[in-house]
């Protein structure tokens, strides 16, 4: 039996932990499963499961507005936000494996797009966005992100299109209000 997935979402996050609070506490025992989604559903403003799912049926025969926006851990984008300077230049390399990886999204993303680089190109390029001198190490974790590819002689660099994840376009996008580019 294949599941459909009904999505939630809660406006006041606050509101809907209160009203799920007082529906637990006035439970006699631990929910059931389906007890346990009904009472989601209800915290969320909805009659019952039923009805929740009624509801987003009916919101997407009617063509309605397009999903809500993926969830992004602003925090992370704030620090690694901070390893760049106001020209947009990565002026260290992060202690947490997490920023590093957003970082190197964000010097992807200001790669030129398409066409192959010897090794020397490619590190002239990495060189002009970061300031402390170890393209290597850039490079390197990109190959290994998978962000770009690297001929199985070492010579030959190219970026690999694809979608970066929600953090990233985050700070690709801060960047480029910055005027860095991005």
């Amino acid at each position: 039996m294949t599941r459909t997935l009904v999505p939630l979402l809660v406006a006041d996050l606050s509101a809907f932990t209160r009203a799920l609070a007082r529906q637990l506490t006035a439970a006699e025992s631990p929910p059931s499963h389906q007890t346990l989604m009904n009472m989601l559903a209800r915290a969320a403003g909805f009659r019952n499961l039923q009805h929740l799912g009624a509801a987003q049926a009916a919101a997407a025969r009617l063509d309605s507005p397009p999903p809500p926006p993926e969830a992004v851990d602003h925090t992370l984008v704030a620090r690694a936000l901070n390893q760049f300077d106001a020209t947009g230049r990565l002026v260290g390399w992060p202690a947490r494996r997490n920023v590093q990886v957003l970082c190197l999204w964000a010097l992807w993303a200001r790669l030129p797009v398409g066409g192959s680089r010897t090794e020397r190109q490619f590190s002239a390029l990495l060189n002009g966005l970061h300031s402390f001198g170890d393209a290597a190490l850039l490079r390197r974790d990109m190959v290994m992100l998978g962000l770009i590819r690297r001929a199985p002689d070492g010579t030959d660099y190219a970026r690999l299109e694809q979608r970066p994840p929600p953090e990233a376009r985050a700070l690709i996008r801060h960047l480029a209000l910055r005027g860095t580019g991005g």
